[in-house]
This record gives C-alpha cells, sequence and structure tokens, in this order.
C-alpha cells in the first residue's frame, strides 16, 4: 500500500482554552486565527485514509512549532517525500524526516499518528497492537492545574477534577512571580482541600533554580509530594541530577530536557531522572516515542505520557494507545490528555467511537487504528485552512 495524497485541514476548536505556567503561556487562540489551532492530516493509501491531529503550542511554550510552520513542513518537505512510499515502512520514513528537515516535532508527529492510524486500519486491527500491543486496558488521567494568581483557583480547579471527574493524580504548575514559598503555600492549600489520598506533584516548568527546588523539595517534605517535574533548566543535567540526588525518594521527571533520542541517552547518562515525559507533539510521534521508552527501560528510567491533547479525540487517542503498549510496570503517575476527552465539551469532529472519563480513567478505542470515526461534515464545517499535497 503506497501513500498517494495528504490532505491538510486547520481546524477550529469549540472553545478557547487559556493556561499559564512560569515558562509561557498556552492560548489556543480567538475564533478564526489560524495560530493556536490544531492540524489535521488525512493520509490516503490503497483505499484507507488515517488521520492524526495535534495543536502545536507555540508560540508562548518551550516547543518551538506553530500551526503555520507545520502545514508548511508537511507541505513543502514531509509530504512530497512521502507520495509514493510504502505505508508501513515506517522506519525509513522517520529516517527520512531527520535527514530532510530535522526537529519539527510536531509536524512529524501528526503525520506519524497518521500513518499508524491507517496501517491499523489496513491490517484491521487498533493502532497498540501495532506498537507492542495492550499492557494496560484502562488509562489513568492526570488534572494539570494552570497557575493562578490566586490561590483560591488553584484550590477549585484541583476539587473540580476530583469531585467532577474522579481524578486522583493532580500537578500544580508552580514557579509563579512570588517565589517558591507561594508555591509550596499553593500545595498545601490544595492538599488540605483534597484530602491524603490523592497524588500531588509540581512543575515549575524550569522556573526553579537548583538552590530553590532543594529548599522547596524540603518545605514540601511533610506533605506528600508525589513527583517534582523539570523544575531548573532544560540544559542543566548536572543540576537535575544534584536534586534527585536529595530529593530523598521523591521521583524527578524531566519534560523540557525531552526532545530527542540523543537527549533521552544524554538525560541517563547523568543520572538526571527518574521518569521521562514523553509528549507525542514534542518527540515526532509514536515511532519516536517508543525508542525513547526502549532507553528508559534499560536505564531504569519511568515513563510518564504528556500533553493535555486540548478539544483533540484524536490527539487523545493516540496518547491513549500509547499508554496501552507500556507495560504497567514501566510507567509512572497518570497520562494528562484529560482536555481531549470532554473536559472541554464534546469533539465535534468525532462520530463514533469518542472516550469518555470514568472514574478518573479512560478506556482506549477498540476499533482498527485509532478507533474513532471521523464526521466528514463536522470537518468540512471546521475547516480554517486546508491544502492537499499529491495526488
Amino acid at each position: 500500500m503506497r501513500i498517494e495524497r495528504i490532505e491538510i485541514h486547520v481546524t477550529e476548536l469549540p472553545v478557547r482554552l487559556t493556561r499559564t505556567f512560569s515558562s509561557g503561556s498556552y492560548d489556543s487562540g480567538p475564533a478564526g486565527q489560524l495560530l493556536g489551532k490544531p492540524v489535521l492530516v488525512r493520509v490516503h493509501a490503497g483505499g484507507v485514509a488515517g488521520v492524526g491531529q495535534v495543536r502545536p503550542i507555540a508560540p508562548g511554550h518551550f516547543v518551538p512549532d506553530t500551526t503555520h510552520s507545520v502545514v508548511a513542513a508537511i507541505r513543502e518537505i514531509y509530504g512530497p517525500m512521502l507520495i509514493g512510499r510504502r505505508l508501513a515502512d515506517l522506519e525509513d520514513i522517520n529516517r527520512g524526516f531527520l535527514s530532510r528537515l530535522p526537529g519539527n516535532f510536531a509536524a512529524r508527529a501528526v503525520l506519524d499518528i497518521a500513518l499508524h492510524d491507517a496501517l491499523g486500519k489496513a491490517l484491521g486491527v487498533p493502532l497498540c497492537d501495532l506498537i507492542g500491543g495492550r499492557s494496560q486496558d484502562s488509562i489513568p488521567l492526570e488534572w494539570s492545574v494552570s497557575l493562578y494568581d490566586e490561590t483560591s483557583r488553584m484550590v477549585d480547579d484541583s476539587l473540580r477534577a476530583v469531585e467532577e471527574f474522579g481524578m486522583s493524580v493532580l500537578c500544580l504548575k508552580a514557579a509563579g512571580g512570588e517565589g517558591w514559598r507561594r508555591d509550596v503555600a499553593n500545595f498545601e492549600a490544595v492538599r488540605k482541600a483534597v484530602g491524603d489520598e490523592i497524588v500531588i506533584g509540581v512543575d515549575p516548568n524550569t522556573g526553579w533554580t537548583v538552590a530553590e527546588t532543594v529548599r522547596a523539595l524540603s518545605a514540601l517534605d511533610e506533605m506528600d509530594l508525589g513527583y517534582c517535574e523539570q523544575p531548573v533548566d532544560r540544559r542543566n543535567l548536572r543540576g537535575l541530577a544534584h536534586i534527585r540526588s536529595v530529593a530523598g525518594g521523591v521521583p524527578v521527571m524531566v519534560d523540557e530536557s525531552l526532545f530527542t533520542l540523543e537527549d533521552s541517552a544524554a538525560i541517563a547518562a547523568a543520572g538526571a531522572a527518574d521518569v521521562f515525559c514523553v509528549k507525542l507533539y514534542k518527540v515526532g510521534g509514536l515511532h519516536a516515542a517508543r525508542k525513547i521508552c526502549a532507553v528508559g527501560e534499560a536505564n531504569d528510567i519511568k515513563v510518564n505520557c504528556g500533553g493535555l491533547a486540548a478539544g483533540s479525540q484524536l490527539e487523545a487517542a493516540a496518547a491513549a494507545h500509547f499508554c496501552a503498549s507500556i507495560p504497567l510496570q514501566r510507567s509512572f503517575g497518570a497520562a494528562e490528555f484529560a482536555f481531549g476527552v470532554g473536559v472541554l465539551g464534546d469533539d465535534p469532529l468525532i462520530a463514533d467511537g469518542a472516550m469518555k472519563i470514568e472514574q478518573g480513567c479512560v478506556v482506549p478505542p477498540s476499533g482498527p487504528g485509532l478507533g474513532l470515526t471521523l464526521d466528514e461534515r463536522a470537518l468540512e464545517r471546521m475547516s480554517l485552512h486546508r491544502e492537499t499535497v499529491g495526488g
């Protein structure tokens, strides 16, 4: 089965999502604006059409891709390279991505997901069966709590997660303008509100120094801190290793430090992490993610699945299949894609197969590929921009 053409759509979101964290902001933008909106691709090959969707989160964040750069990369470089290629040649295709246009993680990811979806449909198997099978039937979800000026808003957001959606894992954004003591106070207030049974992690998004991290972890020691995610600059692997050595058993997770397979090897060699936070849009898709997982396994580093998948069942389903393929013993915490499975309302692009949160968990779709059916009328209505490569 050879790739015949690739459709590119920039799609509207039914709601606008804005969030704040120390290293920037997360804003899907006003209605009608392309910047901040997700890119959907459909890969046609031999009578099947594989679909993928990713929302590039720049500007305002550490990942460089924008909606416009993703569209351009697919239109000008990746798309033409794929036309005529065998659908199943994923290793060679990903090698081509790296040799022709390295970086551009979100563009590679959305194509990689669509290729896996198409291959799963062609073979009649769920996507997870292509990447290791189903090691987990139910995926626990984490609720990422935005950084607010008022502690009460962080408490309210946390209570909503626990009471409305049954979440048992929270991640509090940290490193606002008032210093690490304010972050400790925020944590203490949330812990008091949700109780001792809820796992609470903290994510400064590189906003603390090494010294501030050590002091904050000490102050949080008696509040049962679940983990600490990327407290310092992404390049400071020596600092992360020191923090890990004095963390008293609190797992240290890397996010901003981890983009490439080479990054994973360097982090492992430095002893800088207990957990890899793997986001499909950040590492270039499922194929690259599995290689990073192998480095983690070889170095006793567990895997956490990140990425909000804001308003997108398609992006969330890719993450769910990825999580399902990872044995429970290799997984850490809960997956972050709650905002793609109903928190922001129904995804109008999905006609059938949408996942729903039940007691803080979701079950990956069981149909072929991603297991979701696209609503063609909704795609027509919600496409802000479209192009076709090949065919």
